[in-house]
């Protein structure tokens, strides 16, 4: 009962390879062939010998996409531990031995002697023209890691003079720019040293000032730096370093007034503690957390004259305000589909008194290698800024960009 209950099982794999869509029978095609092949006796095996385990995923030190040939050898142990299943369970199934199969014949050349007047058979030898020695050459691995990644993204609008709703036409280009330099764990396993600069700028038609024909929507240059020794497993004994500003001067709205500028506001946050750094095996997911149990964060407002310092959470008549605390960091990115990458950044600091924190979230979307739709959103909560009635001590971004990404990375 049990053998036929397994025959049946069989039977059915069978029809059910050959019931499959054109695309998966495509994608499985040598697997389903060697299902209707007839049975043939190799050696004895455990049932569980002809499982494939997966490759380790870095290619020796190199980051490839093996995902195909992990796929692509579980189906072959799959196929091939159900057949010989079934040469167990169906021994007079099995018609075939392959030692007493007979031998191919080899290859000979033929060639005819007139002089002899005979052929001469000869076995075909290897044309060494055609196998020639594959040049050894030393895979260069370097210490450093540099990922350069530049953007620059658009929405525009027309509306005609006598468009029935009305409106202005406007125009918004944001730029980024990011550039990685990271240690290679290849190399030194023991150490952990990322370095990340980055900085975002955004211009937009301002048809309703009447002083300004653009306006700065986006601005900030940003340097993060971490420095971790293992400790155990994932964790890193480490230093981090944040650094963030603004370059460019930004007014207010018909006015001449200035609403920011270089270093005002300014703002520079050191910790001392641990790091959790992930990395899958196929570099899909990564996650690193840092935490601070002892934190220095000063604000910098270098131009009092004309702005006021209570803004950016200073005493008024001081350039800056010195903290000690705790800070937090968390960053998460994961590639979900070969064009769809999400990345997430929590940040938090926090001197037991007052609280401020970042959540930024980035989706994008890639069309083909240059051209991609991003969503971004940037939520932020400062208690040490001024309260207002609508959002209390929270603030809130949005940005919705099409356009082109250059991407460059050494391995």
């Amino acid at each position: 009962m049990r053998h036929s209950i397994r025959t049946i099982y069989f039977i059915f794999f069978i029809l059910l390879v050959m019931l499959m869509p054109q695309r998966a029978m495509a994608q499985s095609d040598s697997t389903s062939q060697m299902l209707l092949m007839p049975l043939v006796f190799e050696k004895q095996q455990s049932p569980q010998a002809s499982f494939v385990p997966e490759t380790s995923g870095n290619g020796g030190g190199l980051k490839v996409d093996d995902r195909w040939l992990n796929r692509a050898r579980q189906q072959w142990g799959r196929v091939n531990d159900m057949r010989y299943r079934l040469m167990i369970d169906r021994p007079e199934l099995v018609h075939f031995n392959e030692d007493l199969l007979p031998k191919p014949p080899k290859e000979v050349v033929v060639a005819a002697d007139p002089s002899a007047t005979e052929l001469q058979v000869e076995a075909k030898g290897i044309d060494s023209e055609k196998f020639k020695p594959v040049d050894r050459r030393e895979v260069k691995m370097h210490n450093w890691l540099h990922t350069f990644v530049g953007s620059l993204h658009g929405t525009q609008a027309y509306i005609s003079n006598n468009w029935y709703q009305g409106g202005e036409n406007n125009l918004n280009l944001l730029g980024d720019v990011q550039w990685d330099c990271n240690l290679n764990q290849t190399l030194h396993p023991k150490w952990l040293f990322n370095n990340t600069l980055h900085y975002r700028l955004g211009v937009a038609t301002a048809k309703g000032d009447s002083l300004r024909s653009h306006s700065i929507n986006e601005d900030n240059f940003e340097f993060n730096s971490q420095l971790g020794y293992k400790a155990v497993k994932n964790w890193y004994y480490s230093a981090t370093l944040l650094f963030k500003t603004q370059l460019l001067n930004s007014y207010v709205t018909n006015s001449r007034d200035l609403a920011a500028s270089l270093l005002s506001p300014g703002e520079l946050n050191v910790g001392l503690g641990m790091t959790y750094n992930y990395k899958d095996k196929d570099g899909y997911k990564v996650f690193t957390l840092s935490i601070a149990p002892l934190s220095y964060n000063i604000k910098i407002c270098r131009d009092i004259v004309r702005l006021d310092p209570t803004k950016f959470g200073i005493e008024p008549g001081h350039h800056t305000k010195h903290n000690f605390g705790s800070n937090v960091e968390a960053k998460f990115e994961w590639k979900i589909t070969p064009s769809i990458t999400w990345k997430t950044r929590f940040y938090a600091f926090t001197d037991y008194h007052y609280v401020q924190g970042d959540w930024e979230n980035t989706l994008s979307f890639a069309v083909n290698s240059f051209l991609n739709t991003q969503i971004f959103t940037h939520l932020r909560y400062d208690k040490s800024r001024p309260w207002v009635e609508d959002w209390k001590y929270w603030q809130f971004k949005e940005i919705l960009s099409f356009g082109l990404t250059y991407k460059f990375a050494t391995k």
